[in-house]
């Protein structure tokens, strides 16, 4: 069977849509963290987890974008270790929040309130007289 011919014009043509597409992408980001900023003030943690989902849509798409977030993870590897885990092809989203909520939780309470720590203890314990 002989071979399909591809011709130049194709690769030009795959490659303006390619480019088209990742704008688009970019411009969904830049509204759905703008979104985020405007849901952010309502209690609740509603705008923090949009404005990660628009990054995320932004540096998967912005070669720009991606090069900056580059240079700021090797100027503060521990606050952008959770984003680049959640930029991973399959992130790990529960994992991810239940270690944010461990620090939030550091950060803002005294030990004796601390339930997250308490949870994790107890299930590791549990873990650890079965095996």
């Amino acid at each position: 069977m002989p071979r399909a011919r591809r011709y130049a014009s194709d690769d030009l043509t795959q490659e303006i849509l390619g480019r088209i597409t990742r704008a688009l992408l970019v411009l969904l980001g830049l509204a759905v963290v703008a979104a985020g900023i405007l849901i952010a003030p309502l209690p609740g943690p509603g705008g923090i987890p949009v404005i990660v989902v628009g990054l995320m849509l932004i540096l998967r798409n912005s070669f720009k974008a991606r090069r900056h977030f580059v240079k700021f993870q090797r100027a503060h590897p521990k606050m952008v270790y959770p984003i680049r885990r959640l930029l991973r092809r399959e992130p790990e989203m529960i994992l991810v929040a239940w270690q944010q909520t461990l620090r939030i939780e550091r950060l803002v309470l005294p030990s004796r309130f601390r339930f997250g720590a308490r949870i994790r203890r107890r299930w590791k314990l549990k873990r650890r007289r079965r095996g």
